[in-house]
């Protein structure tokens, strides 16, 4: 398995009945740990990473979209 189809495999946040994190705080240093850690393991380009799991089957459209906005909301944290 790659690092990005096991750091997709992770549980996503809990929400409550409002669609917010239960401790948005810890929420989001996890999710910055598991991505410094996944950015240290990964070798070459996710952008194809993500189209080859999407296009194989092993991510959900669900999982794609989910990852997409994670990923908008992180792109100026993580610079």
């Amino acid at each position: 398995m790659t690092p990005l189809y096991n750091l997709l495999n992770n549980k996503q946040p809990n929400m409550n009945m409002y669609g917010m994190n239960n401790n948005p705080m810890n929420n989001m240093m996890n999710m910055i740990n598991q991505f410094n850690q996944f950015k240290s393991t990964f070798n070459g380009n996710p952008e194809q990473e993500v189209k080859q799991l999407l296009n194989s089957g092993r991510m959900s459209q669900q999982q794609y979209n989910y990852l997409s906005q994670m990923a908008q909301q992180l792109r100026g944290i993580l610079k």
